[in-house]
């Protein structure tokens, strides 16, 4: 059985659709990476116009393009995971409004912490590469174990991210988690690599769904599942960096 954290990606995801009629007509490994390079660009594209808005008006200038990507993401991100065909489009516009909360949230942190938002693009992108080719080269296999611990850690972060937020609307604060002292990054280095390791997960459900040939439509639904990851990885590696250099 399949099993990945990524909720976009879950263990019925492909196993639900018949084989393709032909290779033509069916899921590739190319083909999803050509369409994941169009959500990224997608995503950097609004990124770079709500950056921009922040450093010409300023953060709460961005505040309604940022929260207007966190509900609007939400909201694509639903309607993919129940409507799968039409992910072309919905995962398209998950990827703009994604942008905006990229775009806000790293304006943000560099304001202040200037190069913050470079070397955070920069692990991210090199965590992406490196997983990769210990994937593709044996190094790292997503067994049944591997594939279980995974997920269970990344549902007790789900979790605790809900009930720190559910908390947090009665104004009742976590200690420690969100600080910038050894707990807290601690914590986030731990949720870094969880977030890394989900990123094995998803190559190994992708390569898994081309096996099987899925639909040719699934190549932008497993885009936007990798993306999922990608925007969580992006952001908490922001997060782990920001810590470190509030301690300076």
């Amino acid at each position: 059985m399949i099993r990945t954290a990524n909720p976009a990606l879950g263990p019925k995801t492909f196993t639900a659709f018949p084989q393709a009629a032909s290779s033509s007509s069916s899921m590739t490994i190319a083909g999803t990476v050509t369409r994941t390079a169009v959500l990224l660009g997608l995503l950097l594209i609004s990124a770079a116009m709500t950056w921009q808005t922040s450093f010409k008006s300023g953060v709460a200038a961005t505040l309604p393009l940022l929260w207007g990507g966190v509900i609007g993401g939400m909201v694509m991100a639903l309607v993919t995971i129940l409507k799968k065909p039409w992910a072309m489009f919905t995962g398209s516009l998950y990827a703009l409004a994604e942008g905006l909360v990229i775009g806000a949230l790293s304006a943000m942190f560099e304001q202040k912490y200037p190069g913050i938002v470079i070397n955070a693009a920069a692990l991210t992108f090199g965590t992406l590469f490196s997983l990769l080719l210990a994937y593709r080269s044996g190094l790292i296999r997503a067994t049944e174990n591997f594939k279980l611990g995974v997920f269970a850690a990344t549902g007790g972060i789900m979790l605790v991210y809900l009930v720190t937020f559910l908390l947090g609307i009665f104004g009742v604060s976590v200690p420690y988690i969100h600080g910038n002292g050894l707990i807290g990054i601690g914590v986030s280095l731990f949720v870094v690599i969880i977030a890394a390791l989900n990123l094995v997960l998803d190559f190994d459900f992708i390569e898994e769904g081309a096996a099987r040939g899925a639909p040719k439509y699934m190549e932008w639904y497993a885009a936007f599942g990798l993306m999922v990851t990608l925007v969580w990885l992006y952001i908490e590696i922001l997060r782990l960096l920001a810590k470190l250099r509030s301690r300076r």
